[in-house]
């Protein structure tokens, strides 16, 4: 899978830009809190998905849920991306034969994790990386992640509207 984002980067400001404004916050203000947003996500997409629950039964949720919570990832890691100033590379994201899904979640762990120790361009790279090798697990395509992102896009538009 090939991902160049610089487009959801440009529709990412935008909102980026009103948020800043209704909440009186900035960039500076707000990197550790996208950091945790970005980890809270990826732990709500683990939790849907339910695929580390061992002890359940219960099946996992619907595609579209998922897809809506790896929306809500995507948006703060491209967010983490702007505001470190960082431009994003064309991604590759080779198939891998092994995908165990609890192994590319602790992947996207580990990844944001060394970013937020580091705080450079090749660990946030690495963290896009992995978070789409996890997509890719997940069975997603580019275009059901774009259109993800864009439906999310339009409800984080209307919760700013709404004084969320």
């Amino acid at each position: 899978m090939e991902f160049d984002f610089e487009f959801l980067l440009e529709k990412q400001a935008e909102l980026d830009a009103l948020i800043h404004l209704n909440h009186k916050v900035s960039y500076e203000s707000t990197k550790t809190k996208r950091l945790l947003a970005f980890l809270v996500e990826l732990g709500e997409l683990a939790n849907a998905k339910r695929s580390f629950k061992f002890w359940s039964l219960k099946a996992g949720e619907s595609n579209e849920r998922l897809l809506d919570e790896y929306a809500d990832g995507l948006h703060f890691l491209l967010s983490l991306a702007l505001a470190h100033e960082f431009e994003l590379p064309v991604f590759t994201i080779e198939e891998d034969a092994e995908q165990d899904l609890t192994e590319k979640f602790l992947a996207c762990y580990q990844s944001i994790t060394t970013f937020s120790s580091k705080l450079d361009k090749s660990s946030l790279y690495l963290a896009f990386s992995d978070f789409l090798a996890l997509g890719q697990a997940l069975s997603f395509t580019k275009e059901e992640i774009i259109a993800a992102y864009e439906n999310k896009l339009v409800v984080n538009y209307q919760r700013q509207i709404n004084k969320y």
